[in-house]
């Protein structure tokens, strides 16, 4: 993890606590070329580090809904594909990465293409439609409609599926099954009542909303939260390692991190250290800054600040 990780990680932990709900680790591994699971077990000890306890999950698959990591709930994923199959709008496409990306450009800042219908069919819906062997993804037809949802910390929220979001893949030609539709399964199947997450992730809630129509299920509510980026403005990563786990436990002890965090997000005024259990009483998601993201830099031995 870093530093903008464990920054959604404590607002999303604080706002299970002061509701009295239970807090849910998946471990969302979906991609078989980059997880490891040596890497799901430093995301356990940075947590326990820090102080964030989890009810349900983890790799120990503790809790009623097991198991808690997507590699191994396939099956699952496809028997919602196939109610999806079932209501004759998804199709398959054959169209490259590449070649999508060259058809316009990106609608989004964060480089998000809105897909040009290449593959999709004349009619539909189009129920009973046999797909081919060949390899191919599977997309879901959007129809030319408006989302609306309360985000509690953005407020309103108005998205145009065809618009903004256009036809979504649910599997990829590889195989490996999309972010949109295993989160929306698992979140249904876990019981999932509040989503923390970063603002990039806002425009998915209108296509998630969507699918938990098409399959039946209620969604959750929904609270984005800024993003942490570097003096650059790019948002942190693995190639920030000044602001990795790694290298911040041997500069700091968790409290300053904890400390830290909570200025950021609002809920301090300053960044005392502290520990997650101490600021419980203290959170409020109105405090929230509702802007997309919170620039930080790092001096010398400092932690990480607003510049």
């Amino acid at each position: 993890m870093h530093l903008g990780n464990v920054f959604t990680a404590l607002v999303s932990w604080l706002s299970a606590r002061s509701a009295g709900a239970r807090w849910i680790l998946r471990i969302e591994d979906l991609d078989p070329q980059r997880s490891r699971a040596e890497h799901a077990r430093r995301i356990e000890d940075d947590l326990h580090w820090l102080g964030l306890d989890w009810d349900e999950g983890g790799t120990g698959d503790i809790g009623p809904a097991a198991p808690y990591s997507q590699s191994r709930r396939s099956h699952i994923y496809a028997a919602a594909m196939e109610r999806l199959h079932a209501t004759g709008l998804t199709y398959p496409c054959f169209c490259r990465r590449a070649d999508i990306m060259a058809t316009q450009a990106p609608h989004q800042s964060d480089g998000r293409i809105v897909y040009a219908g290449t593959c999709r069919p004349a009619l539909l819906p189009a129920p009973g439609r046999v797909f081919p062997t060949a390899p191919h993804a599977v997309r879901l037809f959007v129809p030319d409609e408006d989302i609306t949802f309360a985000d509690t910390v953005f407020g309103p929220q108005r998205c145009n599926l065809a618009t903004h979001c256009g036809d979504f893949v649910l599997r990829r030609a590889d195989g490996a099954w999309a972010y949109q539709l295993a989160v929306v399964v698992d979140d249904a199947a876990m019981g999932v009542t509040e989503v923390v997450r970063g603002s990039d992730l806002l425009l998915s809630s209108a296509q998630q909303i969507y699918l938990y129509r098409l399959l039946g299920e209620a969604p959750p509510r929904f609270a984005h939260v800024p993003l942490l980026c570097n003096e650059h403005g790019r948002r942190l990563s693995k190639r920030d390692g000044s602001l990795g786990m790694e290298e911040m436990r041997e500069r700091y002890s968790a409290g300053e991190i904890i400390g830290k965090l909570a200025c950021l997000a609002g809920i301090t005024p300053d960044a005392a250290p502290c520990r997650p259990d101490e600021l419980v009483a203290l959170f409020d998601t109105a405090r929230i800054p509702p802007v997309a993201e919170i620039r930080v830099t790092t001096s010398g031995d400092a932690l990480p600040h607003m510049p």
